[in-house]
């Protein structure tokens, strides 16, 4: 059980002495490591799938079922992981997932088609959602409310580094391993992982960055009719569903329409996710600078993250370009726009 934590309020003028601890940053790159997995695992069959197409004959419309599966259990697991996580605690709730995903991406290697694949893909999706409610937990337990966007940058800037480490690493496992050597060894990164958490981590020895609210806690029916919460699932609902469409067809669309090979993908696939990851920290850091500037904080995040938003439709060239390099290109400037928006996005429900 979690020591008692401490109920005095939080002031961002005179922060708690924990914050001059070393401590939370090992905790954030625990998470920062938790998402890299996540992208791993998660763009492994995305990354495969030329290979998976020829193999069980998986036409476009296959590979849209195995995608949807995972997102079906994606969107629902948001939800659930997140009452799960705030009840269990971040140490073993985080366990918990890990170990799931782990153990759904390890799955994969059993599968013969299209229906195993979805199956495999919807077990892996009810497990990867729960890892930014965790990270976010995590943020809002160990920093203050000036450094969350940044603390959110670098944990989400692990999705951008997972994708662009996937592509290399999972063409390089494939061609030594096999396809089904790929899902195992992912799948046993996330199994290394999981012992180090239960080993590193510790329930909290200082206080809080905030303090409990007094009373009971906020029914969920109460949550659905929060003007901020209509707002925001609105908002990620369309913003999310980009970004999900590059994470799993961009390998797809290159193979299709410029006949990249599995190495071609694995040379290239990476280009886009490298500017994600300096979109997770620009977004932080503007952020933090208008902070600085005296702007409030929700002003702050809203002003930033409707200047990232606007690079988004970038994307829309791309399908027209002749040149898969160009295509790319504006790939980039869209997923760099992205990710500065969403770094705002996780620091958003830990306000």
């Amino acid at each position: 059980m979690n020591p008692p934590v401490s109920k005095i309020p939080f002031s961002p003028e005179k922060p708690p002495a924990f914050h001059l601890s070393n401590y939370r940053w090992v905790i954030l790159a625990m998470v920062f490591l938790a998402t890299v997995l996540n992208y791993i695992t998660r763009q492994t069959l995305s990354i495969m799938a030329p290979e998976l197409r020829d193999r069980f004959g998986i036409n476009d419309e296959g590979y849209g079922l195995i995608v949807s599966s995972f997102m079906i259990a994606y969107t629902v697991m948001n939800g659930i992981s997140g009452v799960m996580i705030d009840r269990l605690g971040s140490k073993l709730g985080y366990a918990v997932i890990m170990a799931w995903w782990s153990l759904a991406g390890i799955a994969h290697a059993l599968v013969q088609g299209v229906m195993g694949f979805a199956v495999c893909r919807f077990l892996l999706g009810a497990g990867e959602a729960g890892n930014w409610p965790a990270g976010v937990k995590v943020v809002a337990e160990w920093f203050p409310p000036k450094d969350r966007a940044l603390a959110g940058g670098i944990f989400n800037s692990g999705s951008s580094l997972g994708a662009i480490v996937a592509a290399p690493l999972v063409v390089w496992l494939a061609l030594h391993f096999g396809f089904r050597g790929v899902f195992v060894v992912t799948g046993l990164f996330g199994v290394v992982w999981l012992v180090v958490w239960w080993l590193v981590y510790r329930p909290h020895g200082v206080a809080s960055a905030i303090a409990p609210p007094a009373g009971q806690p906020v029914p969920v029916w109460r949550l659905l009719r929060t003007r901020f919460v209509i707002a925001f699932a609105l908002c990620n609902a369309c913003m999310d569903s980009c970004w999900f469409f590059y994470v799993f067809w961009i390998p797809k669309f290159l193979g299709t329409k410029f006949n990249y090979t599995l190495a071609d993908i694995g040379k290239t696939a990476w280009i886009p996710f490298v500017t994600a990851a300096l979109g997770n920290i620009s977004g932080g850091l503007v952020t933090r600078w208008i902070i600085s500037s005296g702007v409030s904080v929700p002003t702050a995040r809203k002003a930033s993250s409707a200047l990232f938003a606007c690079l988004m439709p970038s994307a829309v060239p791309a399908i027209m370009a002749a040149d898969p390099m160009v295509a790319i290109a504006w790939i980039s400037v869209a997923t760099f726009g992205y990710c500065g928006f969403v770094t705002n996005g996780l620091a958003f429900p830990a306000d």
